[in-house]
């Protein structure tokens, strides 16, 4: 899949190490990237869904539409999905929604 970022300070901590770690910490830096490989990897969100990738699953409510990978508990990164030939993985934040 491809990836775009909602805006530059999302973008900056899940493509740079150094500002994940000064932002996250250098455990929560490590999971960031972790999932923003297995998103790009895979093919499809439904397919990350089905496999359980990084316990992706759709959320519900006023977040319905958008998806959230496991990063550190309780944090979880959260994105939605553009297009439906070629997907495209916006990601949104990451935050502790519950």
């Amino acid at each position: 899949m491809n990836v775009t970022y909602r805006n530059k300070k999302i973008e900056k901590v899940c493509t740079n190490a150094k500002m994940a770690e000064r932002t996250y910490g250098k455990e929560m830096a490590d999971k960031i990237h972790q999932r923003i490989d297995e998103i790009i990897a895979a093919d499809t969100v439904e397919m990350m869904v089905q496999f359980h990738i990084g316990r992706c699953h759709p959320l519900t409510q006023n977040r319905k539409g958008q998806y959230a990978v496991d990063l550190i508990h309780p944090y979880r990164l959260v994105f939605e999905k553009k297009g439906y030939e070629i997907q495209i993985a916006n990601i949104l934040e990451i935050v502790d929604y519950h």
